[in-house]
């Protein structure tokens, strides 16, 4: 599969993350063939974190994958931490170190390529966060760093103590959920989609070499659904078709390849189970729409240019 370089990192990894908050919902022998699937079509970014599942999801993960030390060095592994079901979050140095080793102990393996800070927490003392970082560093437990769903300001204030640079930021992008881009076209006017909700944080992550990570690309809200094959997006979805059928691939291709054609070089996250859904997912990283293709998208999702 195509790869990019991640941030600032050097970190070469596919265009594609395999995410894997849902593999808890397979068997056992579903879980290994979705795993060697996967690895088979050059997915071997995976993405956890440590509250999917409880916790389970990662374990699941390492058992279906056989992880070993061989399999370890062909993979790229990354988790998040900092939520805390019933309580909030929680991003003190003393939490951030005993999730990172739960989490290793539940993925079978000595390091994490990538840790992600998993949401804000209004309770974060940054210098705690780097003292955390930075002994996770040292001892080989993490190789690089970044955060989730973080505007351009905390992420400021967190590099400013923390040493190592915040490689990804992950936030919710798709067809149609686009504010992030939609705010930067509407510059300057008085439009609805000219609100700035998120200090311009697509672009900041841009500026400053922080690859955008966009989770639930085929949704249209939070956890409301998906627009593909939704009654409620008929002219987005009859586009997607059109174009879907152009290219001879499927309407999930189409969907993530929109993402790709953006020059900010995302990577998207998958979260179907499914085999042969994560192989259209893939087909994405080889398709180029162009540009009058992606506007026609934009456009067909229901958004508007000023």
């Amino acid at each position: 599969m195509r790869t990019i370089t991640v941030g600032r990192s050097g970190l070469q990894a596919p265009v594609i993350v395999v995410g894997c908050m849902r593999i808890n919902n397979l068997t056992k022998t579903e879980a290994e063939r979705f795993v060697k699937s996967a690895l088979d079509m050059g997915a071997r970014f995976f993405d956890h974190a440590d509250i999917y599942g409880a916790g389970l999801c990662e374990t699941i993960f390492a058992e279906a994958i056989g992880m070993n030390p061989r399999i370890r060095e062909t993979i790229q592994v990354q988790s998040k931490c900092g939520i805390r079901p019933g309580i909030g979050f929680d991003f003190s140095k003393a939490h951030i170190l005993s999730s990172v080793d739960a989490s290793l102990q539940r993925l079978k393996t000595d390091y994490l390529d990538v840790l992600l800070l998993h949401r804000p927490d209004a309770l974060m003392e940054p210098e705690e966060v780097a003292e955390a970082f930075g002994i996770l560093q040292s001892s080989g437990k993490v190789r690089y760093f970044g955060v989730s769903n973080q505007n351009s300001l905390q992420i400021q204030l967190l590099q400013k103590y923390v040493k190592q640079p915040i490689i990804i930021n992950q936030l919710q992008l798709s067809l149609a959920n686009a504010s992030l881009i939609s705010q930067g076209l509407h510059v300057n006017t008085l439009d609805d989609a000219a609100i700035n909700r998120d200090g311009s944080v697509f672009d900041f992550c841009r500026l400053k070499d922080i690859t955008v990570q966009t989770w639930s690309p085929f949704q249209y809200g939070v956890f409301e659904g998906v627009f593909l094959g939704n009654p409620q997006f008929p002219t987005l979805n009859q586009k997607i078709q059109e174009i879907a059928q152009k290219y001879g691939v499927s309407d999930t291709t189409i969907a993530l390849a929109w993402l790709l054609r953006h020059p900010a070089q995302m990577q998207p996250i998958t979260g179907t189970m499914k085999v042969e859904r994560l192989k259209d997912c893939v087909k994405a990283a080889d398709l180029t729409l162009s540009r009058e293709e992606w506007y026609e998208l934009y456009l067909a999702a229901g958004n508007i240019l000023p």
